[in-house]
């Protein structure tokens, strides 16, 4: 079999063993990256074409002839055309749940940095003002325990329950929000009566037509003072301008995001400003721990060894 990676430089192979996938795979061609106008040449020969984030649209399947399988390196399927790879017999695997470990403990050191003020602790003692303190430590800014405080999730899948069960392991108390335009289920909250109620909230479902600014003006708004937001899900499912509007206007206590609108991020993206308080950006690596990604390697072996052997494996 031929096979092409249209982005491997997204996971960072310094450090990953690709030993499973040479092994299910005779002939591999890896890009580092690849450009819309780049996608059609570089498959129209593949079988198996494996794309992080690359599109694969209908103008390009078009053109794949051989292509009989797309391995999504990740579980969000968004920039694939899964309806015409349908119509031309193409089968797409993604890899569900390889990064939960990481994205859970990539969560708590957002909340736990915010709720204990980690950077601001930090540039205290940059400026030097630990060492002329005539005390042996530092009380400049609010510190706050988990303990005690109500978690808000959004998204009760299997990121949503791990968040969940570390969460109940700090000692917080843990509300779930129904899922958006849904009847609410006993033992869940509408968004509505969610917000006002946590100390905590962190986003953990997908960007859909019924997710996209699901946070926005209202919904900030209707938080408590001092209350956090946590986002690791997509950018999109939060209002970056109103976000950070509410950061500046001290409404919110704090913000940890880990996704935005685009990435990568133009220059002037409202959540780079450096007027904006409060707020820790982290470049979309909550997923990105050295042994997730190589689960996520081995996942995607398997998913081309299970269609080799005609099984049906990890299929959208």
């Amino acid at each position: 079999m031929q096979g092409v990676f249209l982005d491997e430089a997204s996971l960072g192979r310094g450090d990953l063993d690709y030993g499973p996938l040479e092994a299910v795979v005779a002939q591999w061609r890896f890009h580092d990256a690849t450009d819309p106008s780049e996608v059609a040449g570089r498959i129209a020969d593949a079988e198996v074409v494996i794309t992080n984030k690359v599109a694969l649209d209908a103008s390009n399947l078009a053109g794949a002839g051989r292509l009989r399988l797309i391995c999504i390196a990740a579980t969000g399927t968004d920039h694939v055309d899964l309806a015409a790879a349908a119509r031309r017999g193409i089968a797409v695997c993604n890899v569900p749940g390889y990064a939960t470990p990481s994205v859970v403990e990539h969560v708590f050191l957002l909340i736990l940095a915010l709720m204990r003020n980690l950077p601001a602790y930090q540039r205290t003692v940059a400026a030097g003002r630990w060492q002329a303190s005539r005390q042996f430590c530092l009380l400049d800014h609010p510190i706050a325990e988990l303990s005690g405080k109500v978690l808000g999730i959004v998204g009760f899948g299997t990121l949503g329950r791990a968040v969940a069960r570390v969460g109940e392991a700090f000692g917080m108390r843990v509300l779930v929000a129904a899922r958006p335009g849904a009847a609410v289920p006993p033992g869940r909250l509408s968004l509505e009566d969610l917000l006002p109620r946590v100390d905590v909230l962190s986003l953990h479902c997908p960007l859909a037509d019924n997710t996209r600014g699901l946070i926005g003006a209202r919904e900030l708004a209707r938080m408590k003072p001092g209350a956090v937001l946590v986002n690791t899900a997509r950018g999109g499912v939060v209002d970056e301008q109103a976000l950070a509007a509410a950061l500046r206007s001290g409404h919110l206590g704090g913000a940890g995001v880990d996704t935005l609108s685009r990435e990568p991020p133009p220059p002037d993206h409202p959540l780079l400003a450096g007027d904006v308080p409060r707020l820790i950006v982290t470049p979309h690596i909550a997923w990105a721990s050295r042994e997730a990604r190589q689960r996520l390697v081995v996942e995607m072996a398997e998913n081309i060894r299970a269609f080799r052997a005609g099984r049906s494996r990890n299929r959208v």
